[in-house]
């Protein structure tokens, strides 16, 4: 992210945030770690979208699976967590895990090992994925937070969610910038988009309506090298 922000802008360069109580790292590479609870938590992987597009006749190029586990393989050898999340849409369709190519199937399994690992039942996923480790659930509750793949309406304190792919819009000194981000208000997050081939949706859609407190809300930029937390008050359409 090359451009300047002013103090007004920049609440905090730290990536360390509280969720309901709970002390979270956000990771600039779009997952979120609760080193309290030695949980790492990740959303909306898509594996294997290219093989469902090439199924319905749309070519794209099919190495979306494998450059996602392999950002998320760096990512679980860095945190080295006991447990986890994946927040459902971790395969884009129910099929996506049994068309899987034997290697990255290998590769999934190696990260699962000796972890508790939670598949969050998704709308393109909702069953379990085939012939792999793991427990699939609807929703998850440990400690003070509760993970699902999709936010709820009501006001849930301490949901972790997916689904919607956030991302943010400033504009600095007449320039228009976009990044993905993780949106939370001190009381739920909705994390961004894991997979390579997945889009976004701006944090001030009608979709976001009445999910957050807006005096508190803050979108979580995925820089280059750091996180940059933007208040709501400064974000942006488009």
């Amino acid at each position: 992210m090359n451009f300047s922000l002013s103090r007004a802008t920049l609440i905090a360069e730290a990536d360390l945030v509280g969720i309901a109580g709970e002390r979270a790292i956000c990771d600039r590479r779009g997952v979120l770690y609760f080193p309290d609870l030695h949980l790492l938590a990740v959303s909306d992987l898509h594996l294997e979208k290219g093989s469902s597009f090439a199924r319905r006749g749309a070519l794209i190029p099919p190495y979306d699976t494998g450059a996602t586990l392999l950002r998320l393989q760096t990512v679980i050898a860095d945190y080295q967590p006991r447990i986890v999340v994946s927040l459902g849409d971790s395969f884009h369709d129910g099929g996506g895990a049994g068309r899987m190519h034997q290697s990255f199937r290998e590769r999934l399994e190696a990260m699962m090992a000796g972890r508790d690992w939670f598949w969050v039942a998704g709308n393109h996923d909702p069953e379990a994925p085939a012939d792999l480790p793991g427990e699939t659930v609807q929703e998850l509750a440990i400690g003070s937070l509760l993970f699902r793949h999709e936010p709820s309406k009501l006001r849930v304190e301490g949901e972790i969610s997916g689904h919607l792919h956030p991302c943010a819009r400033i504009v600095q000194r007449g320039r228009s910038v976009r990044r993905r981000c993780f949106a939370g208000d001190g009381g739920r997050m909705i994390m961004p988009a894991f997979g390579a081939y997945t889009g976004s949706l701006n944090v001030l859609d009608r979709a976001y309506a009445g999910l957050f407190r807006l005096e508190t809300l803050v979108a979580y930029m995925l820089g280059a090298e750091r996180i940059f937390a933007i208040s709501g008050s400064m974000l942006r359409p488009g």
